[in-house]
């Protein structure tokens, strides 16, 4: 006898909506650029199985959502994901939850003739901002991140004492490259009053502590780097309970230049997009309650 078939968890929304927000109150422009994704959990069932859309908030309304609630300002993106998750569970009885996430995209103001132009930007490649907003009734986990940071620190790293069997070739070095793109994102503590955070404030010196920790001590492994970094942000930031990170090991390989009749004293070196190496790990407070629904969507470590 076959068993019953039966819907499961579902969630359905907007995909990936690029705005960007000119504040012109002054002859100097603001920019706020994101790409937002909305998407609702609640009461649709019978969307699924009956067909009946009666429930559904159509994937348009949020989109448009999302354009008029920037005509009053970004803020922050976790502050907009905020409002936008207090919009719709509040508006809608049979929303009673749902998964809002945005990418931010940052600007600077282009140097021209010695200052800084009042409405001409250059967009900063240094790293992309993220944000997660996940409600599941009255409990909200918010989520703060960044990835494609790419750091790069010359000497102070080393990698000796590993296993070796027949099929390791790597020497031992104490004298290396350390280069990686940082992705991480640190979870607020369940039960934060998010009105209280200065979530643009937050992020840099988040960020900030992390380049901090990528320059300190002698590495012996990007493992270790890597738990150092999480460490000093968790330190210095009693409402962050947790921080996952993902860190590629870009590797630099010393380039043979003897068949040229030269030497190389460490100084040129084959960068290799792949393979890599692909370090991933949380660093969190041992009292930390787990949020396992913070994390529902995020594939992998970040």
């Amino acid at each position: 006898m076959s068993s019953k078939i039966i819907l499961g968890e579902n969630q359905y929304g907007k995909a990936e909506v690029r705005v960007v927000k000119i504040t012109r109150d002054s002859n100097r422009h603001e920019i706020e650029d994101l790409n937002v994704t909305s998407q609702l959990r609640g009461d649709f069932a019978a969307a699924h199985l009956e067909g009946d859309n009666a429930h559904v908030v159509a994937t348009d309304t949020q989109k448009n959502t999302i354009y008029a609630f920037a005509r009053d300002g970004i803020g922050s993106p976790e502050e907009f994901l905020l409002r936008l998750g207090e919009h719709f569970t509040s508006s809608f009885d049979w929303v009673n939850g749902g998964r809002w996430e945005a990418e931010s995209y940052a600007w600077n103001r282009i140097q021209a003739h010695g200052s800084e132009h009042d409405h001409s930007f250059v967009r900063n490649g240094q790293e992309v901002r993220t944000a997660v907003l996940v409600r599941d009734g009255a409990t909200s986990h918010l989520i703060s991140g960044l990835k494609d940071l790419t750091v790069l620190k010359s000497t102070q790293s080393g990698f000796v004492g590993y296993p070796r069997d027949r099929y390791t070739t790597l020497p031992e070095t104490t004298d290396r490259i350390l280069a990686t793109d940082v992705s991480a994102r640190w979870r607020f503590k369940t039960g934060t009053d998010f009105s209280t955070l200065d979530f643009n404030k937050s992020y840099d010196d988040v960020k900030g502590l992390l380049l901090e920790g990528f320059t300190e001590k002698y590495s012996h492994a990007l493992q270790q780097t890597l738990f150092d970094m999480g460490t000093k942000v968790l330190e210095a930031h009693s409402e962050i309970d947790e921080i996952k990170f993902s860190m590629p090991n870009k590797h630099h390989f010393l380039v043979d230049l003897s068949p040229f009749g030269l030497d190389n004293p460490n100084e040129v070196f084959f960068a290799a997009d792949r393979p890599y190496g692909l370090i991933e790990a949380t660093v969190q407070r041992d009292d930390a309650a787990a949020a396992p629904a913070a994390w529902s969507g995020i594939a992998g470590f970040c």
